[in-house]
């Protein structure tokens, strides 16, 4: 099939034709995309709200949420985000699916993390790349939108349990719970969300963020969004993530 890209100029390396004489565009004309299985990629946004002279125990921050209006999930809260489209940055599908799903657009965003477990979707194998903003209250309106029910802030308690020693998989790690309470009393919302966290210390830091007690959020949500309260925390108070 001829090239994904309309210029491969930056992808000729030195020139060289390959082991069976191919040019790269005999190379890609022959080339089956379909030879290994394709997993479908999304996004997610942690879009957090502070108030003025936040402290660092977060009191005061809100969180966006939407309401899934179909499954899988269905009527379970979730971040905004949606499947990447084929000629689309991740950063621009991150900034899209958030504008439709809750009308804010124009925010600055950064790359939290990548969320890959097999189990994470049953529809197929979907990788998220999660990614984090940080607003002033009151700087954006929210309406729900596309294939969002409805669309919330709430407010955010997060508490830290930890830290302790302890063994997987045969390797020591340091772990803590992370139990996050999400409410909105105008939609009588009381969400609660048990996630693990574990790490390795020194400068090359292994983490891993998995929800042990869901509550009403959508897959590994709740994990993605305690990320992003942990490294909000951390930066806070100075510590080196």
């Amino acid at each position: 099939m001829p090239s994904f890209l309309r210029d491969i100029q930056a992808f000729y390396g030195t020139g060289e034709r390959n082991e069976r004489g191919q040019t790269l565009e005999e190379f890609l004309e022959e080339y089956d995309p379909g030879k290994y299985p394709a997993p479908s990629c999304t996004t997610d946004a942690v879009i957090l709200e502070y108030p003025a002279g936040m402290s660092k125990n977060l009191e005061g921050l809100r969180i966006l949420l939407v309401k899934r209006r179909n499954h899988p999930s269905i009527g379970f809260w979730a971040l905004p985000g949606g499947f990447i489209q084929l000629r689309e940055d991740l950063e621009d599908t991150a900034r899209r699916e958030l504008e439709e799903e809750t009308g804010v657009a124009g925010i600055e965003m950064e790359q939290l993390a990548t969320y890959g477990n097999c189990d994470r979707d049953p529809r197929n194998r979907v990788i998220t790349t999660a990614y984090m903003a940080l607003i002033p209250a009151d700087s954006v309106k929210v309406r729900a939108g596309d294939d969002a029910a409805d669309a919330v802030w709430c407010d955010v308690r997060l508490t830290r349990n930890g830290n302790e020693s302890c063994e997987r998989n045969g390797r020591k790690f340091l772990r803590e719970e992370c139990c996050l309470k999400l409410t909105n009393e105008e939609r009588n919302l009381h969400m609660e969300v048990l996630v693990e966290h574990l790490w390795t210390s020194g400068w090359i830091r292994e983490q891993y963020y998995r929800v042990m007690e869901p509550g009403f959020i959508a897959a590994d949500h709740g994990a993605i969004m305690v990320q992003a309260l942990v490294t909000i925390q951390e930066r806070f108070e100075g510590k080196i993530l």
